[in-house]
């Protein structure tokens, strides 16, 4: 047996992810299919390529020298059909707020790789436009449902609460969690990260303000209908004079996710997904001060 695409792609994806379970889902394939190729690759090369136990998967010195190479070979392939398509650019769907430098450096190492050129398209609801096709992969903070949605996570954010400048709470340094549930929470439906879940069983918010954008969440934040939460990077890229942001202790972290649709999914959204993995999460400063 020769070593095939599937082989390379299927090591490539458990090589970089450090998980079968992980690289399965980013493959669409089950974890024993996954295991079953990665073992035919083995048996054709006749070296072992990866470590396996029960908690962790590590390269062995063989996997480390093969990895480098597959890498340059997919990344050439995949910018040769997309090519060889017709395909120049990439659609990036986003709601609000993507975080800098992390998007500034997955669109610069995105376009050098593959000179194709990133598109950056905003819209309310991301898990509509990929079916419709309106953007090619998407880049959101809250888990797009459905069987057809491949989700990738990047990283964790820190979150900060969101309070009007008239409230009495934009003068505090910080905000325990659990305490801001006290007021009533204005939640962003569509495309937002906060729900009342997030909260303990007996210490929800016992009112929330519900809205569809993050433009109409500032609005509201600021008029003071209630509090909100965010990722800390948002904070210096969406101001508004009305509202300022304070440091929360003990809250949950914000997720962020690349999602897909596989069967639509060229040669730039796979570019695109190494190029996101690869950027370091950004570093955004701690404490509190205003949206403006």
């Amino acid at each position: 047996m020769d070593v095939e695409l599937r082989h390379l792609r299927a090591f490539a994806a458990v090589a970089g992810t450090r998980s079968f379970t992980a690289a399965g889902r980013q493959l669409l394939v089950t974890q024993p299919a996954l295991t079953r190729t990665i073992q035919q690759l083995e048996r054709i090369l006749e070296v072992r390529l990866l470590d396996r136990t029960t908690r962790s998967v590590e390269l062995t010195e063989a996997g480390r020298a093969f990895l480098p190479r597959i890498e340059v070979l997919l990344r050439d392939l995949d910018v040769a059909t997309a090519e060889a398509r017709g395909e120049r650019d990439l659609r990036i769907g986003f709601a609000w707020a993507l975080p800098d430098p992390w998007a500034g450096g997955a669109v610069a190492a995105f376009e050098e790789t593959t000179g194709a050129t990133a598109r950056l398209l905003r819209r309310d609801d991301l898990a509509s436009a990929l079916r419709r096709g309106e953007i090619d992969v998407a880049v959101t903070r809250h888990r797009l449902e459905g069987s057809d949605v491949t989700t990738v996570t990047l990283f964790d954010e820190p979150r900060v609460a969101a309070v009007s400048r008239r409230s009495p709470l934009a003068e505090r340094d910080r905000i325990a969690w659990t305490e801001l549930a006290d007021f009533p929470v204005v939640v962003n439906i569509a495309s937002g990260n906060t729900r009342p879940d997030l909260w303990p069983v007996d210490h929800r918010p016992r009112r929330v303000v519900e809205c569809d954008t993050y433009d109409e969440w500032l609005t509201l934040v600021a008029a003071d209908r209630g509090v909100g939460t965010t990722p800390r990077s948002a904070t210096a890229t969406h101001a508004h004079a009305g509202v300022v942001f304070v440091s929360l202790t003990d809250a949950p972290p914000v997720p962020l996710h690349l999602a897909w649709l596989p069967h639509r999914a060229g040669a730039l959204t796979r570019r695109f997904v190494d190029a996101a993995l690869a950027q370091d999460p950004p570093h955004t400063p701690t404490g509190r001060g205003p949206a403006a």
